[in-house]
Parts: structure tokens; C-alpha cells; sequence
């Protein structure tokens, strides 16, 4: 199965420096699994092919304003840890995409994201629909969260959905693990970054 750069978009989710970096806010709990694949360096290699290739890069980053008004006083699950530990602030080092895959010129910043599904409070559907994207990959953090979140929407909109299974990272190797062999193949391809840029090619 070749895949049509022209109607691919890699979807990068919250390579942001409080996961992907020595002093963000959750970086260790994802460091495990992101030595384990060698995932920036992969995420890196995959986005610079896509480009040459053709096809879209978009970087969806999760921002919030200081004191988290977007969101609920009483947050509860995931969200309670980003605001527990200040994550995710704008403006902030933490919630600047890492230097490794900053944009370049030609790619897209999905804006608005403040919960899991880059879906949910973005635009990033009308941007993919006016695009002509059929297929979208997916690769960032955290496997069982975001990624998976925005997975299952866009296996539900009707887009192919091809997951990288070594650019995710989840917060624990058990999470990770198992959201790869059990939840992935039911909403996508899971592929490896080697894969996809063999058949980008």
C-alpha cells in the first residue's frame, strides 16, 4: 500500500517540552518509553520525508492561559495533572513545541486545542476537509490519551488513520504497551516511522 503524499497529513501531538524535554513538567513519566523507540529522533526523520514528499505536516500543541480559565474549576483525570503541575502554560518554555520539530514555513499550526481529541476544540477537520486529506497519521502524547483520543475521531470521520506505534509515548510502559496491541488496531494502521516512509517515497 503506497500512500499519496498529496492527500497525507502527518499529525504531530504535543511534541511540547513539558513531555518531550529534561525539565517539562511530565517528562519523566514519559521518558521510558521515549527512549525505548527512539521517538523525537524518529518524529524528526518521519516529518522532514513527509515534507520532501510532499505531504502536509501539521503540529497540534496543547495551550492554556495561566489559571486555566478554558477549563473547569474542578478538573478531574488528566487534565487535574496538567493543572497540578502547571503544565501547558502559553507563553511558557513548557508549552513551546520542542526546537527538534519546530514548524517550518509550509507546515500548520492546529490552534485551539485545550482537551484530548485534537478534534474536539480545533479546527483541525475543516483544515484537513478543505485540504483534500484522506489519510492521516498520527504520532506525539500520549499513546493512550491524546493519541488515541484522536485516533478514534478520525477513524470515525471517515479519514484512513495510520498510527505510529514508535512515536507515542504514554506516561507508563503498561499504558503504553497495551494501548498499542489493543486499542490501535480497532481505529487504525499501526505503523512504524520506517513504514510510512517507505510508502511516502
Amino acid at each position: 500500500m503506497a500512500i499519496d503524499p498529496s492527500t497525507t497529513a502527518v499529525v504531530l501531538i504535543e511534541y511540547q517540552n513539558d513531555f518531550t524535554s529534561p525539565g517539562g513538567v511530565l517528562h519523566e513519566a514519559v521518558e521510558p518509553a521515549m527512549s525505548k523507540t527512539d521517538m523525537l529522533a524518529k518524529t524528526v526523520r518521519l516529518a522532514n520525508a513527509a515534507r520532501a514528499a510532499g505531504a502536509t505536516v501539521m503540529h497540534a500543541p496543547i495551550t492554556f492561559k495561566p489559571g486555566y480559565t478554558e477549563i473547569s474549576d474542578h478538573p478531574y483525570g488528566i487534565l487535574k495533572g496538567v493543572v497540578d503541575g502547571n503544565a501547558f502554560v502559553k507563553g511558557e518554555w513548557g508549552a513551546e513545541i520542542v526546537d527538534d520539530l519546530a514548524p517550518a514555513d509550509d507546515d500548520i499550526v492546529v490552534e485551539g486545542k485545550r482537551g484530548l481529541d485534537t478534534f474536539a476544540s480545533t479546527n483541525l477537520d475543516f483544515m484537513l476537509r478543505s485540504k483534500g486529506i484522506r489519510t492521516i497519521v498520527l504520532g506525539g502524547f500520549l499513546t493512550n490519551c491524546c493519541v488515541e483520543s484522536t485516533m478514534r475521531t478520525g477513524y470515525e470521520h471517515g479519514y484512513e488513520v495510520i498510527t505510529l506505534t514508535d512515536c507515542v509515548a504514554g506516561a507508563s510502559m503498561e499504558e503504553h504497551d497495551n494501548a498499542i496491541a489493543y486499542d490501535f488496531p480497532m481505529f487504525s494502521k499501526p505503523m512504524t516511522a520506517d513504514e510510512v516512509i517507505a510508502e511516502l517515497g
